[in-house]
């Protein structure tokens, strides 16, 4: 079942937009919807990478931060 074909509705705009990211003029609709599927998961994970990336340089820089602040609290307990 799973290999049965189907008939989707698509607009012409549709249409024709898949038609222009055809890689060779034999290439199927089929083909060219993986082909997004693909792109769009290898996207996801490369966001997903970037965003991790990101917190752990703001998790670096809010740890000296804090350890800014921790000595600056045992100035107070200085005796000058």
């Amino acid at each position: 079942m799973e290999n049965q074909i189907t008939t989707i509705q698509i607009r012409e705009n549709i249409k024709k937009a898949l038609d222009r990211m055809k890689e060779r003029s034999n290439e199927s609709y089929e083909e060219v919807i993986i082909n997004l599927l693909r792109e769009k998961e290898k996207n996801k994970r490369e966001q997903k990478e970037l965003l991790i990336e990101g917190y752990e340089e703001m998790a670096k820089e809010n740890l000296k931060i804090t350890k800014e602040f921790e000595v600056l609290e045992d100035l107070d307990d200085w005796e000058w």
